[in-house]
């Protein structure tokens, strides 16, 4: 995947604006995925294979060369990844809605730093709210391929939306 600009901030879009920007692209902070994170993830999962948490014998054995992050903890930075890159105003609630898809296409080994671009696919009216079909690409830098595609929805509460 090709590197991407950093953002310095969540991008802000005011609620009654969110279907003016479908099709729209925002960019994440990235995150450093460490050794500690990865173990800590291992261990609160209790998915403590050798090729997460074993840096000697990943090094030796492993086809990447290195440990690597377990893929759901890479997708559960999609929200940190979201937050960071847009930030839809005028809300009083926002509640993740779940995903629709996920693909992990590459390995995250310890010590890449990962980010993604979150792309809004679709906006719908929903109980009261605006629901957003989104896109997260979380990439690492000079891989070819993103780690992880994921589709996704949030549902965002406020005045414009119909809920006050």
């Amino acid at each position: 995947m090709s590197e991407t600009p950093q953002s310095t901030g969540p991008t802000q879009v005011p609620l009654s604006k969110l279907p003016e920007s479908v099709g729209a692209e925002f960019h994440s902070t990235p995150v450093l995925i460490t050794q500690e994170r990865i173990n800590g993830f291992a261990k609160v999962t209790e998915d403590e294979q050798w090729i997460h948490v074993d840096p000697e014998r990943a090094a030796a054995e492993s086809p990447f060369g290195s440990t690597i992050a377990h893929g759901f903890l890479t997708l559960s930075l999609i929200s940190r990844f979201m937050f960071s890159a847009l930030e839809v105003t005028e809300t009083t609630q926002v509640i993740n809605m779940g995903l629709n898809k996920v693909r992990f296409l590459s390995p995250v080994k310890a010590g890449s730093e990962v980010s993604a671009v979150i792309k809004i696919d679709d906006v719908t009216e929903a109980k009261g709210a605006l629901q957003a079909t989104l896109t997260a690409t979380i990439g690492v830098p000079g891989s070819e391929k993103p780690a992880c595609i994921a589709q996704f929805i949030f549902r965002y509460y406020g005045e414009v939306a119909g809920q006050e």
